[in-house]
């Protein structure tokens, strides 16, 4: 029986499809093969066919989700009544396949094995792929290894770049990765979610809280460098060089609040031309499950359901054979419209600096000009009482912190520290990566610093754009850790994911300085060496200096 967000989910399925211009004019049947692969396990695959003759469009996805099945059939269906094959199948160890599940590792050769098998059948026509996050993957890892009858893929919210989605500057995705081991480990895992994320050494949570030990998830967390033989050897390494050899069109879905995203733009950049010329990108204001998620913010060009412009796509390249050009479409936050270019660069992009300075009103202040004496803030970090999480970029469990939300007051606690600039002039809109430069110290030999930033409307309310996190172990976006002297002042980069947002006039722009932001980002012990390996924590202070020598600054993008 369907839960009732199920049976809405479930129905949004079926109103979308009811607005479609191609009405359902098919019977159809559906049927189940086990599928056997190259060492003999066999996948469990549902055929839906409708009764129509010869070989016709077909659409194939393969999942480890079996919980989402009734939207299978649901899609599958509407997908079935028009004309198309649809075709699910269970990944080895799910839903009804053999073997045992390991997340990953068998998805290429299981992948390669199926779609070849369904090419070869000769009621199948000219063929799509397609999948959303997990499902995705499954895609990317055959996209360049296809039969002459795969014309496109579909493939949303996953990114070929993995070191991308689970790190960021040697502090690790909780959210994403700890929760999704703890729900796909194999087995129930029955601990609490925040209590993990917070055992010491994390290397070991696996056996003391959660009953098993899990050798891929224990990789996941170690592999703390870019540089590590993990990341760029094996499969991991294969999986980042396919997007350079895939040859077919693609659609490459994200959206701006997604925790793929950064891979994905990464994915995106790293096509072959042949691939890129005729392919589409779009980022909505969406999360991962596509909705949107900017509070107080109204707009009627969202766009953010994927079910019918799926449709379409393969509607027009399997149907009607047309082909698009490159494109690249991003929802414009703050302005309710969408932009279009041809190439992911802008050229001619201004920059907007603004400097910290001194107090004014009990805040720090942002101001065009660096102030000509120096001054110094300070702040605490206890690791035990991290700054939670509010308002993200990089969250999927913790589903209610995501997005664009209003914040607290500015220094809301004493290791928050605020910075405010002065009402804008003119509207600004900022497309690209904001970044935040700072010359900090601290009486530690590794820390972390938080920046997030936030547009003040005129009425005072504050609304986050994007948070960024670095580390004194890797700073400067270094690929592998360096060390750090406690007390030397040493300048740092905290770099934030892309974005497309309009700042009004008579907004301001806010900065909130800190050391974390849990869970979206794992908690720095305050030690030196690899995060998942450290048994105990420390309070460390953290130093931020500005006007004189120190550059201390935010940066923004703008056109």
């Amino acid at each position: 029986m369907l839960t009732p967000e199920e049976q809405l989910e479930l129905q949004r399925v079926r109103d979308e499809f009811a607005k479609c211009e191609q009405k359902p004019t098919y019977e159809i049947s559906c049927y189940e093969e086990m599928l056997e692969m190259d060492d003999g396990v066999k996948l469990r695959t549902i055929i839906y066919r409708p009764d129509r003759e010869g070989a016709v469009p077909t659409i194939v996805v393969r999942t480890c989700y079996p919980q989402n099945d009734y939207l299978y059939r649901a899609t599958a269906e509407e997908y079935c009544r028009r004309g198309f094959n649809y075709i699910y199948q269970y990944c080895r160890g799910t839903g009804g396949s053999e073997g045992e599940w390991e997340p990953n590792v068998n998805e290429r050769s299981d992948g390669k094995k199926t779609i070849d098998w369904i090419c070869e059948q000769e009621w199948v026509g000219d063929t799509g792929y397609t999948g959303c996050s997990y499902l995705s993957l499954t895609g990317w890892l055959i996209a360049d290894i296809l039969p002459e009858k795969v014309k496109t893929m579909y493939l949303t919210h996953y990114g070929a770049q993995r070191f991308v989605s689970a790190f960021q500057d040697g502090m690790f995705r909780h959210d994403v990765l700890t929760a999704w081991t703890m729900e796909n480990a194999g087995y129930p895992v029955t601990a609490d979610y925040l209590e993990s994320c917070m055992y010491h050494p994390q290397v070991e949570v696996d056996e003391k809280l959660w009953g098993k030990k899990i050798p891929w998830y224990r990789q996941w967390i170690t592999s703390t460098d870019r540089s590590d033989p993990y990341w760029n050897t094996g499969f991991w390494n294969l999986l980042k060089e396919i997007p350079s050899r895939v040859k077919v069109p693609l659609y490459v879905g994200e959206g701006w609040y997604d925790h793929h995203l950064a891979s994905a733009i990464e994915t995106y950049k790293s096509l072959s031309n042949e691939c890129k010329a005729k392919s589409r990108f779009l980022i909505g204001a969406w999360e991962h499950g596509f909705h949107v998620k900017l509070q107080d913010k109204e707009g009627t060009h969202f766009e953010n359901d994927d079910i019918l412009r799926t449709f379409s796509w393969f509607w027009d390249f399997l149907v009607e054979k047309k082909e698009p050009e490159s494109q690249i479409d991003y929802y414009v936050i703050g302005d309710d419209s969408w932009y279009t270019r041809k190439n992911f660069e802008i050229e001619n992009q201004k920059e907007l600096n603004l400097y910290i300075g001194e107090k004014k009103d009990g805040i720090y202040t942002l101001g065009k000009e660096k102030e000509a004496g120096e001054g110094t803030l300070t702040w605490i970090f206890d690791p035990e009482h991290p700054v939670m999480t509010h308002g993200a970029e990089s969250l999927l469990v913790t589903k209610e912190e995501q997005g664009s939300l209003l914040q607290p007051e500015p220094n809301y606690r004493e290791d928050v520290i605020s910075c405010i600039s002065e009402p804008f002039e003119e509207a600004v809109t900022v497309v690209g990566k904001m970044q935040v430069k700072l010359t900090v110290s601290a009486d530690v030999d590794d820390t972390a610093f938080v920046a997030k930033i936030m547009e003040v409307t005129a009425d005072g309310k504050a609304y986050n754009m994007r948070t960024g996190i670095t580390t004194l172990g890797y700073r400067n976006q270094s690929d592998e850790r360096q060390t750090y002297t406690p007390g030397d002042k040493v300048t740092i980069t905290i770099d934030t994911w892309d974005l497309a947002w309009k700042i009004q006039k008579g907004s301001r722009i806010r900065i909130d300085l800190t050391s974390s932001d849990f869970p979206q980002y794992s908690v720095h012990s305050n030690y030196a060496g690899c995060w998942a390996k450290q048994e105990k924590v420390r309070r460390a202070q953290e130093s931020v200096y500005f006007g004189g020598e120190a550059d201390s600054y935010i940066r923004l993008p703008i056109i």
